[in-house]
């Protein structure tokens, strides 16, 4: 197969796949944000329950503008919600709440993968920029070597992305346990968050899979032409 061709092909595969995972992720959450939870517990609440049980009463939960803006800051220890979840009383919100503080517990116990992303942050930040730089300096001055350093730098973003992954699904496997454990969702509404949280943590493996499609869509035009 021409390689031109097969380019095209990787492109279309990752855009299916990509456009697939955010259509799931956003028919789950939007399903479970229109369902209160029968304890009537915000986000805030839920965080801040699991934060106590746990012995990190020490971690602030604030809240923070946006659409799905929630992340666990490790450097300051704060769970940031976003107005959303932070409120909200539904069972979307308690279980994204309760995913943002299975990280401050991965983080409280020295999760060895999570510790590992951390370490990867200085390196992916210059691989970000630089990946695709290289590899354009490259095209423009006619350097393979060049163009062959940026796509090495665009594989240590595939890496640091499937470290992300078992730190996304053990977060979320916490979550589910820690609501199990303190009877803040009932056992129906677990089953349900337990969906929505699984539904959010594979539009990771999309990524995953997408940044492994273009990686191998640079290889197979870049070998073709240094040949």
């Amino acid at each position: 197969m021409d390689s031109y061709i097969l380019g095209q092909l990787l492109v279309i595969v990752s855009v299916i796949i990509t456009i697939s995972a955010q259509v799931y992720v956003n028919s789950s959450y939007n399903k479970y944000k229109r369902i209160e939870n029968s304890k009537k517990l915000s986000g805030f609440d839920v965080a801040k329950k699991i934060l106590e049980e746990n012995g990190l009463s020490n971690i602030y939960v604030t809240e923070v503008k946006g659409n799905l803006t929630d992340h666990y800051d490790p450097n300051r220890k704060v769970v940031r919600l976003s107005t959303e979840v932070f409120h909200g009383t539904t069972i979307a919100s308690a279980s994204v709440a309760a995913h943002e503080v299975g990280h401050a517990i991965q983080d409280k116990e020295g999760y060895s993968f999570m510790r590992f992303r951390s370490m990867m942050f200085p390196l992916v930040r210059i691989s970000s920029y630089g990946g695709y730089l290289a590899i354009v300096l490259g095209i423009i001055f006619g350097i393979m070597d060049l163009i062959w350093f940026g796509i090495a730098l665009e594989v240590i973003i595939l890496i640091f992305q499937l470290v992300t992954l078992p730190v996304e699904f053990n977060a979320s496997y916490r979550a589910k346990e820690e609501l199990k454990k303190y009877d803040l969702l009932d056992k129906y509404e677990v089953e349900g968050s337990d969906k929505m949280l699984k539904a959010a943590a594979y539009t990771y493996v999309a990524s995953v899979l997408t940044t492994l499609l273009q990686l191998l869509r640079l290889i197979v035009l870049f070998n073709d032409r240094d040949n």
